[in-house]
């Protein structure tokens, strides 16, 4: 396992954005939306803490619009693929298929539409600099009820290091970014369900 995927260097990092700096001006929510809008593919290592306080690792990879891959590390060995509409997660320890449910049901939605605008009424409920991140807080205007979307973001470049998911049952679950890669080349069959699942069952 890399030093990116240590949870332990992960975290530490994850403190580090929160310490005090010298006081900046937030990134405009113009800025921010170009810099999702200015790239289709990404890649990047994560930790994730969940809503227990458990830690995981693994390899992201996006695809905009629409299509996210999560793969995670050894012995955790799941997998979470969002395309087609559709957010599966597939559990290595199960035979049954996937459990689904509709994208627009996560907050992550919002960062994997054709567009993105942050300026749009109401999306954003809060977006401010603390230390030396932006953050904001963004939630579906027309179902809030879906839950809220934290980014942070550092500047000089602006670059997203973690978001933070607030389901509808109030819960949170904190994925940190590694090395974010942009413009990278990704084959569509990472983000198909339904040849995941064929190859599963081959």
């Amino acid at each position: 396992m890399t030093a990116f995927r240590r949870p332990a260097l992960a975290l530490a990092a994850l403190v580090a954005l929160a310490l005090p700096a010298a006081a900046q001006e937030a990134i405009s929510l113009e800025t921010l939306s170009r810099y999702f809008n200015g790239f289709e593919t990404a890649r990047a290592e994560f930790t994730q803490v969940n809503p227990d306080g458990s830690v995981v690792t693994g390899d992201l990879y996006i695809r905009r619009p629409g299509r996210m891959r999560f793969e995670y590390d050894p012995p955790e060995e799941s997998l979470v693929i969002a395309g087609g509409g559709q957010v599966a997660i597939f559990d290595a320890r199960s035979n049954q298929g996937p459990t689904q449910y509709p994208l627009r049901r996560t907050p992550l939605n919002l960062i994997l539409t054709q567009n993105v605008d942050l300026t749009r009424e109401t999306m954003v409920v809060d977006h401010f600099a603390e230390g030396n991140t932006t953050q904001v807080i963004a939630q579906d205007p027309e179902n809030p009820d879906y839950g809220s979307l934290r980014l942070i973001f550092t500047a000089d470049p602006t670059e997203l290091r973690q978001w933070i998911v607030t389901d509808d049952m109030g819960r949170e679950t904190t994925v940190i970014l590694q090395n974010l890669r942009t413009g990278v080349e990704l084959g569509p069959l990472l983000f198909d369900i339904t040849a995941e699942e064929r190859a599963r069952e081959g």
